[in-house]
């Protein structure tokens, strides 16, 4: 049996959602289908999230480059993300989740930003988790946007030279306001990133799952996270966790020692 640690969850999950059309496909049935499928899975992640109290959710729902599909795939693409922030409106605001939405979205047609806005300005104040959707996103679009803008701000002098530095940078990538990801997920069977939070995958543990996206399970999600918590997070620091970890085991009492198992033990979930 697989288990979650409740008191080491990753922080901010980012999941790159891919093999809808594969799915679709499989099974001889138009596109559309597998992306009618995708939605059902995010609203099982978005739920299960909310319960296990992750802090953040990104979710990759439309890239850049998703602009150069089939016109009548990209269109039921729109009507689809539409019908979901309909669909979802009073469980994002009735659970305290507050949406958010980065990438290009000035490409979005009027009858997503119509439904998209209001729930985004709605939501605002809920802070019990953040859902964030990447729409016409790109994670090399938005260094180059962070680094346009800190371009401006030398040109015109309103900062220094020296003041461009990776904590300027980040300051001007939206996808970032909820902090760096902790976890990156990606599902389909594909090993790549493509284009994903390119900027804060710096130190993101990744973990690529076979299954396609529609069929992505609660199953599925705790496998991911129960692979993060048995990793060791270094940072670039050579064994500085574990190094801590034995330090701190070498000043505790036996007694203290048991307390720990037993309180590690008990803040575990089942699945």
């Amino acid at each position: 049996m697989d288990f979650v640690e409740a008191r080491n969850l990753p922080g901010h999950v980012g999941i790159i959602m891919d093999g809808n059309g594969r799915w679709a496909q499989s099974r001889g049935q138009p596109r559309a289908a597998g992306h009618r499928e995708g939605a059902a899975a995010v609203r099982r992640t978005v739920r299960l999230a909310r319960r296990l109290g992750l802090r953040a959710l990104t979710l990759y729902a439309f890239s850049e480059q998703n602009w150069s599909r089939p016109e009548e795939e990209v269109d039921a693409l729109m009507q689809l993300l539409r019908d979901f922030l309909l669909g979802e409106r009073e469980e994002i605001l009735d659970n305290g989740i507050r949406l958010n939405a980065i990438g290009n979205l000035g490409r979005l047609p009027a009858l997503v930003r119509a439904v998209l806005d209001p729930l985004r300005r709605d939501s605002e104040n809920n802070g019990d988790m953040v859902l964030t959707l990447a729409l016409s996103y790109g994670g090399r679009e938005e260094i180059a946007y962070a680094a346009r803008e800190l371009a401006k701000a030398v040109a015109a002098g309103r900062i220094k030279l020296d003041d461009v530095t990776t904590d300027s940078l980040r300051s001007h990538m939206p996808s970032l306001s909820v902090g760096d990801p902790d976890l990156v997920i990606r599902t389909g069977g594909e090993r790549r990133i493509s284009n994903f939070l390119l900027y804060g995958l710096a130190y993101a543990e990744l973990h690529f799952a076979d299954v396609l996206w529609p069929d992505f399970s609660e199953s599925d999600l705790f496998a991911a996270i129960g692979s993060y918590q048995r990793r060791e997070r270094r940072f670039g620091l050579v064994g500085a966790a574990a190094a801590a970890d034995a330090a701190a085991a070498a000043v505790s009492s036996p007694i203290e020692s048991a307390l720990a198992a037993v309180t590690g033990a008990i803040t575990r979930i089942a699945i």
